[in-house]
């Protein structure tokens, strides 16, 4: 009975160590002694029934073994754009102030002859004094705070001769011109001009009355005067 106990733990013990060689056999693929692999008289490795490329060893099946994928080549570095170089630093410029606007063009003021003179006469009436005193006194000294130039331009209808007429325009603007000065103005800033009949304007057929023709030619006989200088 002992024999028989013995002989089948014998059996079992044998039966488990083929077993878990040929598990080690199948986990490995190739019939092993010990911790190496078992090879034959030609040294070459001897593989077991479950072998499989997978299982390939590199020393045994070299040519079985899968080999890593080469490695790919390192990737350029990007290229970077160089830095602009450093600019200079611009001062801030204020924009230029807005430019001043043009000064007004002075309109000559024109007064009719007849409301300064008696016909074909070069004295200033109270009337002609007062009318300057308005017109050119007040409006100076309230209108300017500089004043440049005073222009005086002493003209005539067609009536007469050329020299007389001449003559009688550059006498009134010295008129005007004198009661200006004796007014306060200076008189180093006032011209006069006398043009005598030859600048119209206005035309007038002759006409059997006299007295018709110098009323339509009045508007020909007159005193310019222009003001230059700055305002308030």
């Amino acid at each position: 009975m002992t024999t028989k106990l013995t002989l089948s733990v014998a059996l079992a013990s044998a039966a488990m160590t083929f077993s878990l060689a040929a598990f080690e056999a199948a986990a490995q693929g190739y019939v092993t002694s010990t911790e190496s692999v078992w090879q034959s008289g030609s040294r070459g490795c001897v593989r077991t029934g479950y072998w499989t490329p997978t299982l390939a060893d590199a020393d045994c099946d070299p040519d079985q073994v899968s080999r890593p994928a080469p490695a790919a080549p390192p990737e350029p570095p990007a290229e970077v754009a160089p830095a602009p170089p450093p600019q200079p630093e611009v001062a801030a410029v204020a924009p230029p102030p807005p430019p001043k606007p043009a000064p007004l063009k002075p309109v000559p003021l024109t007064l009719g002859a007849a409301e300064l003179f008696a016909f074909d006469r070069t004295t200033l009436t109270p009337a002609g004094r007062a009318k300057l005193e308005k017109e050119v006194v007040d409006r100076v000294r309230q209108d300017y705070s500089d004043l440049r130039v005073i222009n005086i331009n002493g003209h005539t209808d067609r009536l007469g001769g050329v020299q007389y007429n001449q003559r009688l325009s550059e006498r009134r603007a010295e008129a005007v011109r004198n009661y200006l000065v004796s007014r306060g103005f200076d008189g180093s800033k006032i011209e006069t001009y006398g043009y005598g009949k030859t600048m119209p304007v206005k035309s007038c057929p002759d006409q059997k009355s006299r007295k018709a023709l110098i009323e339509c030619l009045t508007p020909n006989r007159r005193v310019e005067i222009e003001i230059q200088g700055t305002r308030r």
